[in-house]
């Protein structure tokens, strides 16, 4: 394992309001997507902002109501649309680790979010018993792809992130070696010349490292309800 360091990760700039973050969904058609009417995330961005945990929160759809097949194309940077890579035809079969436990609700906060990079060049393998030790939960692909979806700045060159709370089970029950990650396309090979700069959903191999990928994660998530929140 690497030796750990004791930096932190950049300081980005600060995620909008909820009911900033609702519009931005609404704006996009997540809502949609989701089937969901408007109104319910408003309403969930209103309440949630009503609450003591609700600022530095990001809202997030569950991903049973909205997959990441569906949500990579909505990004934008550089005036690029997301996407998601050819060889990842199965992304939305990437499902949630037994230790990621999400709120049972269509709607949920994220809070705490840190882009990992003090763990940039761990392999996944090595990752995650790491953030489980610092009581962090690892970010979802769908997650991930909130997270830039409402702060694209988040992605950088050079400083993007893996989101390996998503992994596929295979049959026999063990898991896919493939982990996903969020970074920006350089144009090459299949992705194709028109997508340099794009948003790229991608993945990596548990077991090897990257010096330009951290590990994005959580301190929790919770449903916007006082009455229905989640440890």
């Amino acid at each position: 394992m690497p030796e750990t360091t004791h930096a932190t990760s950049a300081v980005l700039p600060a995620l909008p309001a909820l009911s900033a973050q609702a519009e931005r969904l609404i704006e996009l058609g997540v809502h949609e997507l989701a089937g969901l009417p408007a109104v319910e995330l408003r309403t969930f961005a209103a309440a949630a902002e009503a609450t003591a945990g609700g600022d530095g929160a990001l809202l997030a759809v569950h991903p049973d109501q909205a997959p990441a097949s569906a949500l990579a194309p909505l990004l934008r940077r550089d005036g690029k649309a997301g996407f998601v890579v050819t060889d990842m035809p199965d992304v939305d079969l990437f499902a949630p680790l037994d230790t990621v436990a999400l709120p049972d609700a269509p709607l949920y906060l994220l809070t705490g979010l840190d882009r990992g990079d003090q763990m940039a060049n761990w392999s996944p393998n090595e990752a995650l018993p790491a953030l489980a030790a610092e009581a962090r939960t690892p970010l979802l692909l769908t997650e991930g792809i909130h997270w830039v979806m409402q702060q694209p700045a988040v992605l950088e060159r050079n400083h993007c992130f893996m989101t390996v709370g998503s992994r596929l089970r295979k049959a026999n029950g063990t898991l896919d070696a493939r982990t996903p990650a969020l970074w920006i396309s350089n144009g090459t090979g299949r992705d194709g010349r028109e997508r340099r700069n794009a948003p790229k959903v991608g993945w990596c191999w548990a077991g090897n490292r990257h010096t330009w990928l951290g590990f994005a994660s959580a301190t929790g998530r919770r449903s916007g309800w006082p009455a229905l929140s989640s440890p």
